[in-house]
C-alpha cells in the first residue's frame, strides 16, 4: 500500500486515475486540485471516504505542497493548464501552473526524496505531416508550437533537470489524446457529444483532417499506475493504443453511433497553429513494462464514453451553455 498524492486529481485524467488507484490496488490517495473551470469535485462522487482525502488548493503554493509531500510516498502530477485554445487567448495561466507550479512540485520532491511521476503530453513534439509514416518515440526532439504545448515541454525539461541535478525519482510519460468519462465539454470528443444530445450540429475545424492519436482514459491511468510501479528512474515513456484518427473520422462516428446522419456537422475556421497529425510509437512501455491497453477498438471506447455522456447529463449541463456562447464568439 502507497501514499499517494495526485496533483490535478478532479480534473479529467487525474479523477480518471483516481478512480483506477481505488478499484485496483489498496493505495491511499490524497487530491490537490484548485478546482478551476476544468476541475469539478463531482468527479471524485462516491468514492470511499477512508481512502480518498481532497484538498483545495494550487500547486504553486509551496508551503501547502510542503505540507502534502511531507505524508506521502509518491506523487503524480497531472495539474497542468490544457486547452490550446485557451492558452492563445491567454498564455499566462499556463506559465503560472505548467511552469512555475512544476517547478514548486519538483523542489518539495528534492527536499522530502518523494518519487514523482510528471504527466505530460504527445503536442511537445509539435506534429507529423499526414502522409508521414513515422510516430513520436522517447528520442523525438521537442518542436512544441503552442504556449500550451512549449510550457509542457518546458516542465519536461525541469523534470530532467532536478533527475540530473539533484537525484530527484522521477519518471516522465508523454500521452495521445484521451477521451472518456469526466472530461470537460469544451473538448473535441465530449463536445461534439454534448452537442448531438442537445440538438445542435457537432462543429469541425477547417476539413478536419487533422489526425489525432485517441486512448481511452482508463488506458492512460493503468499505464500511469505501470510505471509508477516498475518504470525506470529518469525514464521517459510513451502511453499510446494506436488509436490515430482523424478529426473528420471521429465527428462522423459520433454521429454515426449516436444515430445521426454522419454527415450531420458544420465547418468553422481552424484554429491557429492546428498541429496537422499526432501519432504514438509505445513499443518502450510495452516491451519494457509489459503493459498493454484494453480498448484497443477505438469504437468501442467511444460508444461506452457516449454512453457516459448520455447518463450523465447532470455532470456536464452546468457547463455546457457557457463553453458554447464562447466557443459562438469566437465563430466556432
Amino acid at each position: 500500500m502507497m501514499r499517494l498524492l495526485v496533483t490535478g486529481g478532479a480534473g479529467f485524467i487525474g479523477s480518471n486515475f483516481v478512480h483506477h488507484v481505488i478499484d485496483h490496488t489498496d493505495h491511499q490517495v490524497t487530491v490537490l486540485d484548485a478546482l478551476t473551470y476544468a476541475g469539478n469535485r463531482q468527479s471524485l462522487d462516491g468514492l470511499p471516504a477512508d481512502r480518498v482525502t481532497f484538498v483545495h488548493g494550487d500547486i504553486t503554493d509551496a508551503a501547502l505542497v510542503d505540507e502534502l509531500f511531507a505524508d506521502v510516498d509518491a506523487v503524480v502530477h497531472y495539474a497542468a493548464e490544457s486547452h490550446n485554445d485557451n492558452s492563445l487567448n491567454d498564455p499566462r495561466p499556463f506559465l503560472d501552473t505548467n511552469i512555475v507550479g512544476t517547478y514548486t512540485l519538483l523542489e518539495a520532491a528534492r527536499v522530502h526524496r518523494t518519487r514523482f511521476h510528471h504527466i505530460s503530453t504527445d503536442e511537445v513534439y509539435g506534429d507529423l505531416e499526414l502522409d508521414d509514416p513515422e510516430r513520436f518515440t522517447e528520442n523525438t526532439p521537442y518542436n512544441p508550437s503552442s504556449p500550451y504545448s512549449s510550457t509542457k515541454a518546458g516542465s519536461d525539461l525541469l523534470v530532467r533537470a532536478w533527475v540530473r541535478s539533484f537525484g530527484v525519482q522521477a519518471t516522465i510519460s508523454n500521452c495521445s489524446n484521451n477521451y472518456g468519462p469526466y472530461q470537460h465539454v469544451e473538448k473535441f470528443i465530449p463536445r461534439q457529444i454534448t452537442n448531438v444530445l442537445r440538438g445542435i450540429r457537432p462543429k469541425l475545424y477547417g476539413v478536419g483532417e487533422n489526425v489525432r492519436d485517441w486512448i481511452h482514459a482508463d488506458d492512460h491511468s493503468s499505464a500511469v499506475l505501470t510505471i509508477l510501479e516498475r518504470g525506470r528512474i529518469g525514464e521517459t515513456y510513451l502511453i499510446g493504443a494506436d488509436g490515430e484518427r482523424s478529426n473528420k473520422d471521429v465527428v462522423e462516428l459520433i454521429l454515426e453511433t449516436m444515430g445521426q446522419p454522419r454527415d450531420a456537422y458544420d465547418h468553422v475556421t481552424d484554429r491557429a497553429g492546428h498541429d496537422l497529425r499526432y501519432a504514438i510509437d509505445s513499443r518502450k512501455l510495452r516491451e519494457e513494462l509489459g503493459w498493454a491497453p484494453q480498448f484497443s477498438d477505438f469504437e468501442s471506447g467511444l460508444a461506452a464514453t457516449i454512453a457516459w455522456y448520455r447518463e450523465n447529463e447532470a455532470w456536464w449541463a452546468p457547463a455546457k451553455d457557457a463553453t458554447e456562447a464562447f466557443y459562438a464568439s469566437k465563430g466556432q
